[in-house]
């Protein structure tokens, strides 16, 4: 997963240009994008949408359902798992006890629907609250349901009253930057992606740009968007150039080669485990990416 474009469901038009903008992962929103009295009829619109055979060779599809305080979630379920969707996205999730309670859920609504157990994969926003926050290293080994771990910075300031999350040079302030570490460092120890937030103002590509480097950098391997337009920015941020592509391999190779001992000599410098796991992993985004590897 590289771009997930978050798509309003309770508009025809919106899923349509979204179905269609590249990214490789669409997010159905029920949550904020949706009023509140237009649930009922987003539930029927995105299931209506998801099910249409027309995109079911298009882009993975979640839906973004209201979060388990509301008491809007069995409703949502019942709603869209007859549509079949690819994932569930899990806003204001506590805490790993979270997925494991939609996992639940999940598995008795496929049991009713003739679907596989397990078919239905979950990303859980995590840092929208501040038990979110201190909570992050409880995902591990929650559920095989577990598709990655993202995070969020709006909802988390309103729930601790920061006035914003950035400051004025457009960084993040330490509140912030400290759940952006815990998702990265929460889903290296689960083991699965960091998918990094969105970035609100979409008619700044440049900071924009810059952005996506950086979580790229940091050991992100996707992002969230909230306008077409990002997309593609997001695709080429998040692909790995042919140099590293090559250089990876080599390393891989070197290894394979030398009977994989703990340490490889390449032109003159020295690779250890760690450079071997780091290649193999970029490898494998190489791969699901498309990139020749």
């Amino acid at each position: 997963m590289r771009s997930l474009l978050f798509v309003p469901g309770d508009s025809e038009r919106k899923l349509e240009k979204g179905f269609g903008a590249g990214a490789d992962v669409v997010i159905v929103d029920l949550e904020d994008s949706v009023a509140g009295a237009n649930k009922v009829a987003a539930r029927a619109v995105a299931a209506g949408f998801i099910s249409d055979k027309r995109h079911r060779t298009g882009p993975t599809a979640y839906v973004r359902v209201n979060d388990l305080s509301t008491g809007l979630t069995d409703d949502d379920l019942a709603a869209l798992v007859p549509a079949k969707p690819d994932g569930i996205m899990l806003p204001k999730s506590n805490s790993g006890q979270d997925v494991q309670q939609l996992a639940a859920k999940l598995r008795v609504h496929e049991a009713e629907n003739g679907l596989p157990d397990g078919a239905i994969k979950i990303l859980p926003i995590i840092t929208e609250t501040a038990a979110g926050v201190l909570a992050a290293a409880s995902y591990a080994g929650t559920s095989a349901r577990l598709a990655g771990l993202t995070w969020g910075a709006e909802d988390l300031s309103a729930a601790i009253g920061a006035r914003a999350a950035r400051d004025g040079n457009g960084r993040y302030t330490d509140m912030f930057r400290l759940a952006r570490t815990m998702t990265i460092l929460a889903a290296g120890a689960a083991e699965v992606a960091a998918i990094d937030t969105v970035f609100p103002d979409f008619r700044d590509m440049a900071s924009f740009e810059t952005e996506c480097r950086e979580a790229e950098r940091d050991g992100f391997t996707g992002k969230m968007a909230i306008h077409p337009a990002q997309v593609p920015v997001i695709n080429v941020a998040f692909t790995p150039s042919a140099e590293a592509v090559e250089r990876s391999r080599a390393i891989v190779d070197a290894f394979a080669a030398a009977g994989n001992p703990g340490v490889v000599g390449i032109d003159g410098k020295m690779y250890d485990r760690p450079h071997l796991r780091l290649a193999e992993r970029l490898l494998a985004r190489a791969k699901a990416s498309g990139t020749s590897a």
